[in-house]
């Protein structure tokens, strides 16, 4: 990609509300966009790093053999009545009446919806356990929404729902989802503790937070519950066991913010000129800067190596714009890009400067070596 060519628009200066580092930062960077309050548009930069924790996510619990699904939107207010929550969730929940005068929701989660579909398909011992996910949309009118995406109207969330003979079953699920988040977060470049919650709206009888470290120190990311028969009862999803009798299903749910997980990743790896995007997440590995666009032998190193990493497979990005070096540099360490590839005075000498974002270590190189050393590089990573 050439910077010229993309959309990146970089600022100066961060939004007046803006209370946290992960929401400077993602402005400032270009990042994500403002529509209204708890509304944003992710720009290319901030949508490439999403979709980068979506498919560490989707990878993840795919491995864990959790089957994914996607579900509406959409929801009956009907489905919430049968549990008796639709009014626990309060002045949170976007409702309306449509054309047919029938109230509906924009789900704020999915256990409902999720338990609806068990009810119907699941029918026989034979069927169970199982474990559904999927990656979606959620709205929750928050009264005051907060910090950009950490606190939003409107978020990406992965949820994922768990079904069971009986609780000895549950334990077993709860503790792979358990287990898996700690590996999520860990591919995500962050270091998460784990606390026990209170399940609020959600329900259970039990529950654990995964809260990232960073400058927001209470940001939870993840949070899993032990639900038991509480929606099986309720919503009559039952199954039949190997003697014949029917019992109710134990289920769990185990939410993770997917959005909220970029906000967290910044509030854990920045420093004062920008983010520092550890390389699973980084919505390009590496920048390419030349110094001098008026210059024929920096210039057509520059494009050398871009071509030669770009046949390799490596996302780059070729800063080919008409600004100062200064603009170049600021932007590229504002970006948090891993690795900038600075060509400059010395390639007449055979040099090229390969910097590390992460420490600002800078090495010089033979531009034919590149490619060895990023690969090298990110491997170890």
């Amino acid at each position: 990609m050439r910077w010229s060519k993309y959309f990146i628009p970089t600022q100066k200066e961060a939004p007046k509300e803006a209370e946290t580092i992960s929401h400077k930062l993602m402005v400032r960077a270009g990042l994500i966009d403002k529509l209204s309050a708890g509304v944003y548009t992710y720009l290319p930069l901030g949508l490439n790093v999403l979709k980068k924790v979506e498919n560490i996510v989707r990878k993840s619990m795919n491995e864990a053999g959790a089957i994914e699904l996607l579900m509406p939107s959409l929801q009956p207010a009907s489905l919430w009545k049968e549990t008796g929550r639709f009014n626990k969730m309060g002045k949170d929940m976007i409702t309306f009446i449509d054309r047919h005068n029938r109230e509906m929701i924009f789900g704020p989660t999915h256990e409902e919806v999720i338990t609806d579909i068990v009810r119907r398909y699941i029918k026989s011992w034979r069927q169970l356990p199982i474990i559904f996910y999927q990656i979606q949309t959620k709205f929750r009118d928050e009264i005051r929404p907060r910090f950009a995406i950490i606190r939003a109207r409107e978020f990406l969330m992965k949820d994922a729902y768990s079904f069971d003979l009986d609780e000895k079953g549950l334990d077993k699920s709860y503790n792979l989802m358990k287990e898996t988040y700690n590996k999520i977060f860990e591919k995500c470049g962050l270091k998460c503790t784990i606390k026990e919650a209170e399940s609020g709206v959600i329900g259970g009888k039990f529950s654990e937070e995964f809260v990232a470290e960073g400058e927001c120190s209470e940001l939870e990311v993840g949070h899993i519950f032990k639900l038991g028969l509480e929606y099986s009862i309720s919503m009559k999803a039952n199954f039949i066991d190997k003697d014949g009798k029917e019992k109710p299903i134990y289920m769990g749910c185990y939410g993770i913010g997917v959005s909220r997980i970029v906000a967290a990743i910044i509030e854990g790896n920045y420093d004062k000129d920008g983010i520092i995007w550890p390389i699973s997440v980084s919505p390009f590995l590496i920048v390419i800067i030349p110094t001098n666009m008026q210059d024929g032998l920096i210039l057509n190193i520059s494009e050398r190596i871009y071509n030669e990493l770009i046949e390799k497979k490596l996302e780059v990005i070729f800063d080919d714009r008409d600004e100062s070096v200064g603009v170049k540099f600021k932007d590229a360490d504002l970006c948090g890009f891993p690795f900038q590839v600075i060509v400059g005075k010395k390639v007449k000498e055979g040099k090229v400067e390969i910097k590390i974002r992460k420490g600002q270590k800078i090495e010089q190189i033979n531009p034919e070596n590149i490619y060895p050393y990023l690969k090298n590089f990110i491997e170890k990573s």
